[in-house]
């Protein structure tokens, strides 16, 4: 039986220094399981996991030693051990995982479904995160579909209720949505869902770097896509601001350029996470953090059990039909290829229409 974890872990001022450690993995208590790892997705979204470890309370999920944090991730894994009478050994569950070989949850509220870890470490955590489905309940899951459900799936959630939120606000009176980091797959997935959903007179506008223009262009999602050169070319309407990059200059040349033109600013993401962001003294409206639990709780209350899923699953549908258009899958395995996969995501040289998959194990 297996007795310690692999675990990647990053320094917690320090992003790019990265270590692995073995962990010795406890005995199993009653109510306990031990899931093997099978593969994961990063993403940009698992670079603003750490950049916001510490305030969005990120790091808290997979405990490290002092100093040190395991960034979370979305993807795969078995059961090998299990102390628990409802979940047995050998299912396949999916949800928020280390990026290591093992983890061991405590689990509760099993259902047909899923279960969650109840956990005393994860215990104040968004729900959402503490939620593992249980892929025997899933009729229409097939192995090929897992890298595009670990890739795109935990950011096209945060795409729909972003999208969900402004409808909700009724677009903050605004005439068109500026999305920065128009090419991160987040911003794909908002920059659909607001085409899918044909909101009357609302521009959807992309910010990206010169190099990726051509791409973004192709996937047709945008009514235009503008280089952050040419901010200043943009038309000055009521506007929304989505900022996926969470960088001071970006943010800073578009509050600027709108400034009490813009009528919201939502900030999502940290793509480009070392340029520091300094929100005091910007015109336009403060710079607001979207928490995307926070909407979906929202909705769990005002449509009941079932009704978010509903109405997340035909947008879903729609994008994963589409996404072969533009989207090209790889995987590594073993701890190097983590480690390098790891590094090429965090400086941003992973082309905008790369998907990695990931492996501990070789």
């Amino acid at each position: 039986m297996t007795h310690s974890s692999l675990d990647f872990m990053v320094s917690r001022s320090d992003l790019r220094q990265g270590q692995w450690q073995t962990t010795p993995l406890p005995a199993l208590s009653d109510g306990e399981v031990l899931i093997k790892i099978d593969h994961f997705a990063l993403t940009a979204n698992n670079i603003t996991y750490a950049a916001f470890g510490e305030a969005m309370g990120y790091w808290k999920f997979f405990p490290a030693p002092e100093g040190l944090g395991r960034i979370p991730v979305w993807g795969y894994g078995d059961i090998v051990e299990s102390r628990h009478p409802d979940l047995i050994v050998g299912e396949r569950v999916y949800g928020y995982l280390p990026m290591s070989s093992h983890l061991v949850i405590e689990a509760d509220r099993v259902s047909k479904s899923s279960f969650i870890d109840r956990a005393e470490h994860r215990a104040g955590l968004a729900a959402v995160y503490n939620n593992y489905m249980r892929v025997s309940s899933d009729g229409t899951h097939q192995a090929s579909a897992e890298p595009a459900q670990s890739i795109l799936w935990p950011l096209f959630m945060t795409s729909f209720v972003i999208d969900d939120f402004l409808a909700d606000n009724r677009f903050f009176e605004a005439e068109q949505v500026v999305i920065s980091s128009a090419s991160s797959k987040t911003s794909l997935g908002l920059a659909f869902t607001l085409k899918q959903a044909a909101r009357d007179g609302i521009a959807i506008v992309g910010l990206t770097s010169k190099a990726n223009i051509a791409f973004v262009e192709a996937t047709g999602y945008y009514t235009k896509v503008v280089a952050y050169e040419d901010i200043t070319a943009l038309p000055l309407i009521a506007s929304v601001f989505v900022d996926m990059a969470g960088g001071g200059s970006v943010l800073a040349a578009v509050h600027n350029h709108f400034a009490d033109k813009m009528t919201y600013s939502c900030s999502v993401g940290g793509t480009h996470w070392e340029d520091r962001v300094v929100t005091k003294g910007l015109p336009g409206p403060r710079p607001t953090l979207f928490f995307a639990p926070a909407q979906i709780k929202k909705r769990h209350t005002d449509w009941g059990p079932g009704g978010l899923d509903q109405r997340v699953a035909g947008v879903w549908t729609a994008f994963l039909a589409d996404i072969d258009r533009w989207l090209k899958i790889s995987e590594g395995r073993g701890p190097e290829a983590v480690e390098a996969i790891y590094h090429e995501v965090l400086e941003g040289k992973s082309r905008p229409e790369q998907g990695h998959m990931a492996s501990v194990a070789v």
